[in-house]
Parts: C-alpha cells; structure tokens; sequence
C-alpha cells in the first residue's frame, strides 16, 4: 500500500489489488509538519525569496517595463522589430533589442531571421511566452482598473 499526503488535510491510500488499484481517501485527523524539502527539490522548484535563485533572472526578464510590454505587444502576434518598437512607445532600439534577448534566451519568444536584403526579423511568442503573457496581461489589467485608487494614494502622500 502507497500513502501520499494531499496537502495537510487528505491522505490518498493506493493498493494494488489484482490487475487494478484500489484507491481511497481519508481525511488526515492528526496534525502533520511539512516535510523539508530536499536541496535538489530546491534547486529544481525554485526559491524566489533566496538571493541566488535562478528564477530571479527570469522574473526579471518577464516582469521588467520593457518585458511585460513586449509579452503583451506579442500576445497572438507575430511582428517585425520595428513594429514592435512603434508600439512600445518610449522603448530605446537598444532596450527592445536587448529585452527581447533576454526573452528569447529564457524561451519565451521566438526570432525567426529570414536571408532577405534588407534583413527581415520576426518575432513572436512561444507557447510559454503565451503563458507568461496571460499573466503579466493580468497584471496590467489590474494596474489600469486600480489606477485610480492608486493615484488617489498618491495624492495624499504628495499633500503630506
């Protein structure tokens, strides 16, 4: 018999019983302790709060201003360089050229670089990219659907 642990709160109990496995839940009555996670486990899941967290380069790749507008920009599309520099108003050649590196190297976006004079460069969202986009979108539409609050903050701080 297999015991797995669903959380704090149900133990799973699997038994194989001739060809088939029997399955069956119980709630965990008694108080347990997390188990302690192993290095490797750490090193494979990732501890963002730990300053020599790998994931951090990512997040910040995703997260930063050029980043998260970039993903959005690319959410469904394929655009040229300078497409995406247009829409990203505000953004250096070097920044856009330099972020969407960063996003390549993490997986997150696809160039494609087609032998052509003059040179012509797509680019666009991996189906992880994709992911990432919904989620930083997310995060963009609750920035603009609180702003106002958040401005109102502002104000009060400022009259201080």
């Amino acid at each position: 018999m297999v015991e797995l642990w669903i959380g704090q709160k149900y133990v799973v109990y699997l038994r194989k019983v001739s060809t088939y496995k029997k399955v069956s839940v119980k709630k965990n009555t008694e108080q347990i302790s997390a188990p302690v996670p192993t290095l490797s486990e750490k090193l494979q899941r990732g501890d963002l709060l730990s300053a020599g967290c790998p994931s951090r380069v990512v997040l910040k790749h995703i997260t930063s201003r050029w980043g998260v507008l970039a993903l959005m920009v690319l959410e469904g599309e394929t655009r040229r360089f300078s497409e995406l520099r247009r829409l990203i108003d505000g953004v250096s050649e070097r920044m856009l050229a330099q972020t969407l590196q960063w996003l390549e190297a993490d997986g997150l976006v696809r160039r494609v670089a087609y032998d052509v004079v003059p040179p012509h460069v797509e680019y666009s969202l991996t189906p992880l990219g994709q992911q990432a986009a919904q989620k930083v979108r997310s995060l963009a539409d609750w920035v603009e659907v609180s702003f106002p609050a958040i401005m109102q903050h502002w104000d009060k701080t400022t009259a201080n």
